[in-house]
């Protein structure tokens, strides 16, 4: 992985992922497309109902937060995952389209990792989903690798400048998985809860893992 300058630069406008987007091309012409093959009887809406839902909650960020929270709460399966995550997260049963390879890069007091694919949409889909749109945007694609700072400040997350920030590069031949620090507070919380608090932009490394709302009064 080569080193990118984390040097602050100028820009003219803020990082848009937060506004609402019209349609793309792309999802207006698959939706069009979708349409025709019901109306003309060579697909139902049930079949694509059943893929929507296996995405949904099948294949989706609950997948990755599981890992977290088991790799939180059990220091040899943490350890495991970082050392060898293909042969963890195979026994688990998280591989296949878009995770034969994947490597799991981990948040510390003195390091934050964050994950971009440059080139297109490479992305963890059996631990985390489909990629949110923001992620497939030229804007963060570019910005993120530039001014990873900067646009971290944009999505919410200001880190001292003592923390030294890594931005790996997925790719079709690796994809990363970022374990976020697990928060304060959470002592006496079990694995499916820890995993309730684990976000699919944390594992990404543009968000924190918020404490419980109980800790934070």
């Amino acid at each position: 992985m080569a080193e990118h300058t984390h040097t602050k630069h100028k820009v003219d406008s803020r990082f848009p992922h937060h506004h609402p987007r019209p349609q793309s091309f792309w999802e207006a012409r698959a939706n069009a497309i979708a349409s025709l093959l019901i109306e003309k009887g060579l697909i139902s809406s049930d079949a694509i109902d059943r893929v929507v839902q296996h995405y949904e909650h099948e294949l989706g960020p609950m997948n990755g937060a599981k890992v977290v929270a088991k790799a939180w709460t059990d220091p040899v399966f943490k350890q495991r995952l970082l050392e060898e995550p293909e042969t963890v997260l195979k026994e688990l049963g998280y591989y296949g389209l878009q995770g034969e390879i994947i490597r799991v890069v981990e948040n510390t007091d003195t390091v934050h990792n964050v994950v971009v694919c440059t080139l297109c949409s490479c992305y963890p889909w059996p631990l985390l989903g489909l990629p949110p749109s923001w992620y497939k945007e030229p804007a963060y694609r570019a910005r993120v690798v530039k001014e990873p700072r900067q646009v971290l400040q944009e999505f919410g997350v200001d880190l001292p400048e003592s923390v030294e920030i890594r931005v790996w590069d997925s790719s079709s031949e690796v994809r990363f998985m970022v374990l976020p620090q697990r928060p304060a507070g959470t002592e006496g919380m079990t694995e499916e809860e820890l995993a309730e608090l684990v976000t699919r932009d944390a594992m990404i490394g543009v968000s924190l893992v918020e404490p419980p709302a109980a800790t934070m009064r």
